[in-house]
């Protein structure tokens, strides 16, 4: 048997996550300049650098929205023109999953990059993580689904697209990204338990948030059972060590099957990268048909990112709401309501 290492990958998807993490962090510190600006208005910025301090993609926070977006550019062919960038970042999710499994929820998402380092911070702490019983395992995982049902439901099949457009052009929607950020910043009681309920739960249990609670990565993980590529297994190259399964953050059993087709599965690779055995275990569209590890990684960050890019050359991205508005709206985002 001919050993392979391939813990590359793993260093390879840190980079990619931790390098998007760090700049969403960036991005959301100028977007709390931009806000305050529009609190205490500094009178030594220019309306250039004011607009600048404010990224688009924090607008990858509203997924509510996006998906109200989405619904109101096909049935009307009227594209959000107050959060672009939100729907652009959920078309680039979407179609992540279509083609190359739940990617962005694996190398992209923040939520993501931050779910697993605490388990990994957790399994320090107790020496192992921990797995719930399938009589409890399943009835949590059902809870995003039954979210995105949920969401579904009140979007896609109630809301008609007049009323769409009438909250998307609404001032509540304006500033639903300063919302977002006095979420964290204006803490409430409540939000500081919840949060920190969430992060004690993510400490033994891998990915506590994502394999239990996100609508989101639910729909992309529906999508993605339409994607060509599958973790695939070769049984004659494999020795049944079992170290892919034991690695597999979304507790999949990778030794005992020969395509993980599962929603769950968020093409992380992190199985491939602990097998031993060469050609045992790859990212493949068939059996015999097997796509290299890394370009399987630079697919997911060229569609995605590729995708924004798009959005960015047809105009796409950018806010039409204008410092006035802003100037106007701001001050009262604590106290506005939604409709």
């Amino acid at each position: 048997m001919e050993k392979v290492d391939r813990t590359y990958l793993r260093y390879i998807r840190y980079a990619v996550q931790w390098g998007i993490f760090s700049f969403l962090t960036y991005a959301g510190y100028k977007f709390y300049l931009f806000v305050e600006h529009f609190i205490s208005p500094d009178t030594n910025l220019t309306p250039e650098t004011i607009l600048s301090l404010r990224s688009p993609s924090v607008e990858g926070f509203l997924p509510i929205g996006a998906l109200m977006a989405l619904k109101l550019w096909i049935t009307t062919g009227i594209f959000d023109r107050v959060h672009p960038a939100g729907l652009v970042i959920f078309g680039a999710a979407i179609l992540t999953a279509l083609f190359v499994k739940k990617g962005f929820c694996g190398w992209i998402c923040p939520v993501g990059a931050l779910s697993d380092f605490v388990w990994k911070l957790g399994k320090k702490i107790f020496g192992r993580n921990f797995t719930m019983h399938r009589y409890i395992d399943y009835p949590l995982r059902s809870l995003k689904y039954i979210l995105l049902v949920f969401f579904i439901y009140i979007i896609i099949i109630k809301m008609p697209p007049f009323a769409i457009l009438g909250f998307l052009e609404g001032d509540y929607y304006k500033i639903a990204d300063v919302k977002m950020l006095y979420f964290f910043t204006e803490m409430t009681t409540l939000t500081f338990i919840t949060l920190l309920i969430l992060f004690l739960l993510s400490l033994p249990f891998k990915n506590f948030w994502c394999r239990y609670l996100c609508p989101y990565g639910a729909l992309l993980g529906l999508v993605s059972l339409c994607s060509p590529l599958k973790i695939t297994r070769n049984t004659d190259a494999c020795i049944d060590c079992g170290r892919c399964s034991r690695s597999c953050p979304s507790l999949l059993p990778v030794d005992k099957k020969i395509r993980i087709k599962s929603p769950e599965c968020t093409g992380c690779l992190t199985c491939v990268s602990h097998c031993p055995a060469k050609g045992a275990l790859d990212m493949a569209f068939t059996k015999k048909k097997v796509l290299n590890p890394v370009l399987f990684a630079v697919l997911v960050v060229a569609l995605f990112f590729g995708t924004i890019g798009i959005g960015m050359i047809t105009g796409k991205w950018h806010s039409a709401i204008t410092q006035e508005e802003y100037r106007h709206i701001i001050p009262e985002a604590s106290t506005l309501e939604h409709p």
